[in-house]
């Protein structure tokens, strides 16, 4: 061995054993962990994007939170408490919004998306869960289902922090929705200061995978795997099931008064224009899911696709025209800027665009 080696050998076991975290990089879970700043940002993959007042906000992997000018043109980098990968972002009014995303995570900005803080993780759901099915068994011991609620939530508890929620929408900035994976459902009735569980005032009695939350007119829809398609019934206070035609994953939900159009795998789009009780196939002439819808500035439904596809729905409501794309980039989510123009998040990041 040279007199070299000799030399630093010694030296890199005494920083071992003095400064451990630093060179052998110590685990930090994501959940505490705060979204590190980069130049490349706007180029990393985002997952969806939404309007706050006339300004736009874009949420993505590894705790991505971005903010734009009312064009999309010009991106800063929010502060993030967490680098957990998000998933969805919604702002009911122009200050206040919501994102969610892996482990469980729900974030809150009342700054239009320049700052977040963290209002509930996966590591809290299993326990929230357990507090709020045993006082429900207690209140009825009689009741079967209770017995059940509690041991999925020992089930989680013992899972841990891995409970990604898909989507996230709000009524008002004080009642609002998360869903995600394998039928989990949160409520909050107080702007996320708290959030219970809603598993058993909706109808999912598989689990299945809650996709998507949207509104029609002010009414909340639930689109999720296997066709299952869920509509808020004010008087019974529960999502029920709405039947549709198609048993694939449904990726969410757009329309107008008794016009719906809900979107899925594999390019498919139903219509219905009686409310939901009954529905025609649109051809879209996609086998790509169709990932995102948005309106225009003249109301006008725009669909997206995975592989990059842009679909505008025709004035009679029952064809599509496929608009032409000069780069067919994966699109992920899509919203219209203050100035109209089209603002589509992906795995390449977040561009801009005109439309005829």
């Amino acid at each position: 061995m040279s007199d070299f080696y000799r030399v630093l050998l010694p030296l890199l076991g005494l920083l071992l054993g003095v400064l451990p975290g630093a060179v052998r990089g110590e685990f930090i879970d994501v959940l505490d962990l705060p979204a590190r700043h980069s130049p490349l940002a706007e180029r990393a993959p985002l997952n969806d994007v939404a309007r706050t007042g006339d300004n736009l906000v874009a949420v993505g992997q590894r705790g991505h939170i971005l903010y734009s000018d009312y064009t999309g043109g010009h991106w800063q980098q929010a502060r993030v408490p967490v680098s957990s990968d998000l998933t969805a972002v919604y702002f009911p009014s122009r200050a206040k919004g919501w994102a969610v995303g892996h482990d469980g995570v729900i974030l809150h900005s009342a700054d239009a998306g320049g700052s977040w803080s963290k209002q509930l993780d996966g590591r809290q759901i299993g326990a929230l869960m357990q507090r709020h099915y045993a006082a429900l068994a207690a209140a009825e011991p009689a009741s079967e289902q209770w017995p059940l609620r509690l041991a999925e939530a020992q089930r989680m508890v013992e899972e841990g922090a891995d409970k990604a929620l898909l989507d996230v929408w709000f009524a008002d900035e004080r009642l609002g929705y998360a869903v995600g994976v394998f039928g989990l459902i949160l409520r909050t009735d107080d702007g996320g200061q708290h959030w219970r569980p809603f598993g058993e005032r909706t109808y999912n009695p598989q689990g299945l995978h809650l996709n998507a939350i949207g509104a029609v007119d002010g009414v909340p829809y639930i689109a999720g795997e296997q066709g299952l398609l869920l509509r808020w019934n004010a008087e019974q206070q529960r999502f029920v099931a709405l039947q549709i035609p198609y048993a694939g994953s449904l990726f969410g939900v757009i329309g107008l008064g008794d016009e719906l159009l809900v979107y899925g795998l594999r390019g498919h789009i139903l219509r219905s224009a009686d409310g939901g009780a009954s529905w025609s196939t649109l051809d879209s002439g996609l086998q790509s899911s169709i990932t995102a819808a948005a309106w225009d500035g003249s109301r006008r439904i725009h669909l997206f696709s995975q592989a990059g596809h842009v679909l505008r729905l025709l004035p009679q409501g029952r064809s599509l025209e496929v608009l032409p794309q000069s780069v067919m980039v994966p699109i992920a989510g899509a919203d219209f800027a203050a100035d109209d123009s089209l603002v589509l998040v992906g795995n390449r990041g977040a561009r801009s665009q005109r439309l005829p």
